[in-house]
């Protein structure tokens, strides 16, 4: 199996007392990587035998274990590897470990082999250039050196919708100006699974930046935990596990939809000062999501429905989404138009119309809603599958990138406030 082996240089191990453990794990068929200062490399390891005999070696020689590791992970994604081999001391087990949390995800497989100290045969190699301060955090440490990387795919963009009113911020991600590098990802991806490369400490860079783009930095995000369905909660209560809505006249945070053919939808009642912030995809569609969330704010808040507007973000339209013919049909029980070619064993579906007629028979003006259907407004509902400026995972497959929808209620002194009458579609810098 390709795999790629890391020797660790750097807490008290050399090539010489690792030997036997490259030659154990056959390290002609891995790519071995060997992380030291550059001082360490030069004195212990150009001529050791064992690393002569590697199909391949490179030096990780940076500044910092931050910018090692990280050039590491980048190498093994290009390479196509997920089995990592360290071989290292008890102490570069313990550094090296939260180095992982930081930097990789569960796609990984990471197998520690420990040389303990009455296995080392020769003086520990010493003269790192690393400048790590055991007194500093991991986590802080990956974080600032995440924030000196440079912005990939052009500037930060954001969409925004001009109905809604300048007391509140908000906006729609698209894909750049992130540092996700994964093709798929690249590069403002936005949510974290463990079941694809774009690790947590990345995602998070890419949170600030946009933060800092759209003006709600330091502010955090509250972000929906998605189960596909019409769960709505309401800021107060009690949260649930997973919920597809969230509802708040709460000042201080900023609530959060993802999105990647399923809807970023936000709610906004500019009399109340109340808020809402819902994904909907097909099973939520049908399952109301919606006016759900229109209902959370008339009960919880006493909203009346004739004032909220809504925004839908960008989404799969209804010229690239199809269904299965069974689970297509459901949708003609809201409206024939939903579902231009029902004779067709997977027909299109306009998920998108779908809650526009929702809401509109649940009592929102239909002047109150922005999305593709409108016309007379700059565009926030471009069809994600059709723009690649959008990440999607019908036009990609599994391992999609993910943007967000996102809106805060402004309190009095924010700064950032556009003047009376400015409004912006499209921001950048």
């Amino acid at each position: 199996m390709r795999r790629a082996v890391l020797l660790d240089l750097l807490h008290g191990c050399c090539p010489s007392c690792a030997g036997s453990s490259l030659l154990e794990g056959s390290a002609s068929d891995s790519h071995v990587f060997v992380l030291c200062g550059k001082r360490t490399w030069e004195e212990n390891g150009c001529s050791d035998p064992c690393l002569s005999s590697c199909r391949s070696v490179q030096v990780l020689d940076c500044s910092s274990t931050a910018e090692s590791l990280y050039r590491f992970k980048r190498t093994v994604d290009e390479l196509d590897l997920s089995s990592v081999v360290v071989i290292t001391t008890p102490q570069g087990r313990e550094v090296l470990v939260l180095y992982q949390a930081q930097l990789f995800t569960a796609v990984y497989t990471f197998d520690y082999k420990v040389r303990s100290v009455d296995q080392l045969t020769c003086p520990s190699c010493t003269g790192s250039t690393h400048t790590d301060s055991p007194g500093e955090g991991v986590q802080t440490l990956v974080s600032r050196f995440l924030q000196q990387l440079p912005a990939l795919d052009g500037e930060v963009r954001v969409l925004k919708s001009t109905l809604i009113p300048d007391c509140f911020g908000h906006g729609f991600s698209t894909r750049t100006g992130g540092v996700s590098y994964i093709p798929n990802l690249s590069s403002m991806n936005l949510y974290f699974s463990s079941k694809r490369r774009d690790p947590g400490a990345v995602v998070m860079e890419n949170r600030r930046r946009l933060a800092l783009h759209a003006g709600f930095h330091p502010k955090p995000l509250r972000l929906i935990k998605v189960n596909h369905a019409s769960d709505v909660w309401v800021v107060g209560k009690a949260e649930p596990e997973s919920y597809d809505g969230i509802v708040t006249n709460q000042t201080g945070f900023v609530l959060a939809a993802p999105g990647a053919d399923c809807m970023p939808i936000l709610f906004a009642d500019p009399v109340l000062k109340v808020i809402g912030a819902a994904h909907a995809g097909w099973k939520g569609t049908l399952m109301g999501v919606a006016m759900a969330m229109v209902e959370a704010m008339v009960t919880g808040f006493g909203c009346q429905v004739s004032d909220i507007v809504v925004a839908v973000g960008p989404s799969v339209g209804g010229c690239c989404f199809t269904l299965e013919r069974e689970q297509a049909l459901d949708f003609i029980s809201i409206h024939p138009d939903c579902v231009p070619d029902p004779e067709s064993a997977k027909p299109h579906v306009n998920i998108r119309l779908a809650n526009r007629i929702l809401l509109e028979k649940g009592g929102v003006p239909p002047e109150h809603i922005h999305d593709d259907t409108v016309t007379e407004r700059p565009s926030v509902t471009p069809c994600t599958s059709c723009h690649p400026e959008h990440f999607s995972h019908v036009r990609d497959g599994p391992n999609f990138g993910t943007q967000l929808g996102f809106l805060w209620i402004r309190e009095t002194e924010e700064p950032g406030r556009s003047p009376a009458g400015e409004t912006g579609t499209q921001e950048q810098h």
